[in-house]
């Protein structure tokens, strides 16, 4: 069982705020879900044939976090963090990463989308989403990562009970 140090949402509070709890206790999720483990262990694959591991995750996620919050609503021309062109796949490489070279690269983008989502003046500020070539809401973008988070902690609970068969949090 993983130690849960994760504030957990509250139960009550404007949608803002509950997007945002929600949010980042599901990237403090992730986190946890890398706790503990050592770089051959975060880069152990589910099983053929895919080629998902944990820090792949971590790596993928930081590309969302540019995509959808510093892309969007700053500049869609800055680069992905480990592409050179929109490929979220490529983030799932991890073969050649570090525990240090993703979670920086991840904690950069977390700590800059925060940045972004606390200067907007409300969930319906508009930002332009390159790949989909259309402005999207603040509120959309919230979501969107929300759930791609969600989705990919599901990955994640799986993929940690593989390595060592912790489960929780």
């Amino acid at each position: 069982m993983i130690d849960d140090d994760r504030t957990g949402p509250p139960h009550f509070g404007t949608e803002r705020e509950m997007l945002r709890a929600f949010l980042e206790f599901h990237r403090a999720t992730l986190a946890i879900k890398c706790r503990g483990l050592t770089d051959d262990q975060l880069r152990e694959r589910s099983m053929p044939p895919s080629t998902l591991t944990l820090l792949g995750l971590v790596r993928h996620m930081a590309e969302v976090e540019r995509a959808w919050f510093r892309r969007t609503f700053e500049d869609p021309e800055v680069p992905m963090v480990w592409s050179d062109q929109v490929d979220f796949q490529a983030a799932y490489d991890a073969s050649g990463s570090t525990r240090s070279e993703a979670f920086a690269a991840w904690e950069a983008e977390v700590a800059h989308s925060r940045r972004v989502e606390a200067a907007a003046e409300s969930l319906d500020t508009a930002g332009y989403q390159p790949r989909w070539e259309e402005e999207v809401s603040l509120r959309m973008v919230l979501l969107h990562v929300l759930l791609d988070y969600a989705r990919h902690n599901g990955h994640a609970d799986f993929l940690r009970e593989g390595i060592d068969g912790v489960t929780g949090a």
